[in-house]
């Protein structure tokens, strides 16, 4: 079965894109915007990077560090975080610190196996858009399927919905 191309989608609905995902600087010759894994990302020289920063988002793998992109967020239009299974819920993390710790405003995307049950929890911890390949999610989200869970016990980079909506471990005393 073969993995269908991504489409992005946001809370408000699918949108377009105008990201692509490039392997090296050689992709920053095309035209539109380049999404660059950290390695090729970092591997830019300083003239480059300053030519085409509005047009590089950087890819992070649940393994490499955050810290290394910190001083180049104020001009990042875009940070994308990669989830390659299920059970690895590093980028979750990182895209809290982006926008509570570091106080990224630009776009968080997540790009892999995005699966309906994780994106609630997604958008609660900052991310912006998300990159859809997964068949059943598509689907779903297609159909109208509005993910949400009523309560939550962790805090989040937003603020809570109504009052109450956090579970007992979360209210004032």
């Amino acid at each position: 079965m073969t993995t269908p191309e991504p489409r992005v989608w946001t809370e408000t609905g699918w949108q377009g894109s105008d990201w692509r995902h490039g392997a090296n600087a050689d992709a920053l010759s095309g035209a539109g915007r380049v999404i660059l894994p950290l390695e090729a990302f970092l591997a830019l020289d300083a003239q480059t990077l300053k030519q085409n920063v509005a047009h590089i988002g950087v890819l992070l793998s649940p393994g490499e560090a955050l810290d290394t992109i910190l001083p180049f967020l104020p001009e990042l239009p875009l940070v994308a975080l990669a989830f390659p299974a299920f059970n690895d819920g590093r980028s979750y993390s990182k895209a809290e610190l982006l926008r509570s710790r570091h106080g990224y405003r630009g776009e968080v995307r997540a790009t892999g196996d995005v699966l309906i049950d994780q994106i609630s929890h997604m958008l609660r911890v900052g991310f912006s858009t998300l990159e859809i390949t997964n068949p059943r999610t598509l689907s779903l989200l297609e159909r109208g399927k509005k993910p949400g869970l009523p309560l939550h016990y962790q805090p989040s980079a937003r603020p809570a919905a109504a009052p109450g909506s956090y579970g007992w471990r979360r209210l004032s005393a």
